[in-house]
């Protein structure tokens, strides 16, 4: 089989690093596509790949027939079941159960954080404060951080351990906008974001994104 994943603006898509960090670490080959959003070159792709409307959209190509899969949540199942021995989610079934509950909530989730704090790698501010909404979110992410951690992390670094699986996937978008936004987090949840954020994975994509010529001035903020 042979993969093709379209991804939006590396820049600006927290989705579409959800995406890649469902793949590149796991040693899973792609053909990466980008494509602008909000333009043209996106309305091209809607049309020629139904009935998807989002990225990431995945592309499996096999025995002559090409199947779609769009959204993350449903990519990293769709890669669970095609390379179990990848390590997506969790071996022991109760830590797989809990990475998989909190993937679903990250999913579904703190629109307070998503809305006020929109992605953007290139910046980092220094005069942003969060407001009421965005840090309840915050406070609940974290939280989660910490349960999931002394639970299963052991001596870490990640949520589940050693290992890197989909809940880093899912986070490292949250990960990245608190350090675009510059909020301060207590050390146990500094050292996860920092962690994340270092995985080699991670630092292609962002080394790509700090390359990228779109502007999107809905996710630019004038403030320092």
């Amino acid at each position: 089989m042979a993969y093709e994943l379209i991804l939006g603006n590396k820049n600006y898509s927290s989705w579409s690093l959800r995406g890649w960090l469902l793949m590149q670490p796991f040693d899973i080959p792609f053909d990466p596509k980008v494509v602008e959003l909000h333009t043209d070159d996106f309305a091209q792709f809607r049309t020629e790949t139904p009935p998807a409307l989002t990225v990431p959209t995945l592309l499996s190509k096999e025995s002559g027939e090409t199947l779609t899969v769009w959204d993350s949540l449903s990519i990293a199942e769709f890669l669970h079941e095609r390379h179990p021995e990848a390590g997506i989610w969790p071996t022991d079934p109760g830590a797989r159960a809990a990475a998989r509950s909190l993937c679903a909530e990250m999913h579904s989730s703190y629109r307070g954080l998503r809305s006020t704090m929109p992605m953007n790698m290139r910046r980092q501010y220094k005069t942003f404060t969060p407001d009421a909404d965005a840090t309840a979110d915050i406070a609940r992410i974290t939280h989660l951080w910490h349960w999931a951690t002394e639970r299963w992390g052991g001596s870490g670094p990640y949520l589940f351990g050693a290992n890197f699986t989909a809940t880093e996937a899912f986070f490292a978008p949250v990960a990245s906008r608190l350090r675009t936004y510059g909020v301060k987090l207590d050390a146990t949840s500094q050292a996860y974001c920092e962690a994340v954020l270092a995985h080699p994975s991670t630092v292609k994509f962002f080394d790509d994104a700090m390359r990228e010529p779109w502007v999107s001035e809905k996710n630019e903020m004038d403030i320092e």
